[in-house]
């Protein structure tokens, strides 16, 4: 850097333009976390709310204050359904209590409460619902939320013209791996496919 402050700007210029005619390596280059010095494999991040690295990185999840990785993603997915469960045959209980009325009035009056709580459970199991699809939807194409959110800002991503994540397998080879196979990190950890 102290260098490029004594050269000419155009001598400036033509360095960043050969740097740019640098054909670039396939394989990413092993990373090491600015936080805590670790070597990181390939789709690891370290979560500034836990303070660690997490291994094949998702997304801190609020409601159980805690990261949602490689471990732990399809406990999380199955924890999504568990929570859409309860809350569809909550819907169920609060429909079966609403009573009939002799008028409109009486009718609302009785079934306020019970109204109240279905219209808040229906905006909970919609957005539970929008969860479970979009991460079953990203377990399908073997992309992470963090790598679908910052594809612009992820090493390995941000240079690639595909929209297709390089992990992508195919719909059933991803579901597999994502919910059945435990050698899918070991799979992950090396080069990306090319296409």
């Amino acid at each position: 850097m102290r260098g490029s402050v004594c050269r000419p700007v155009a001598v400036q210029q033509a360095s960043g333009e050969e740097e740019s005619m640098i054909p670039q390596s396939s394989t990413p280059r092993p990373r090491r976390c600015g936080y805590c010095l670790l070597q990181q494999p390939m789709r690891a991040k370290h979560c500034q709310t836990c303070q660690r690295c997490v291994r094949r990185f998702d997304h801190h999840c609020p409601w159980m204050e805690n990261c949602v990785g490689e471990r732990n993603h399809r406990w999380f997915l199955v924890y999504l359904l568990v929570q859409l469960l309860a809350l569809l045959w909550a819907l169920r209980v609060a429909l079966s209590g609403l009573a009939p009325g002799a008028s409109w009035d009486l009718w609302l009056r009785a079934n306020c409460f019970l109204l109240a709580a279905l219209a808040v459970l229906g905006v909970f199991s919609a957005v539970v619902l929008l969860l479970l699809g979009v991460h079953l939807y990203l377990a399908s194409v073997n992309c992470t939320t963090w790598e679908f959110v910052s594809r612009h800002r992820v090493s390995y991503l941000k240079n690639r013209a595909d929209e297709r994540s390089p992990f992508d397998r195919g719909l059933l080879c991803n579901l597999w791996d994502f919910f059945c196979a435990c050698g899918a990190a070991a799979r992950d950890a090396g080069v990306p496919n090319s296409v």
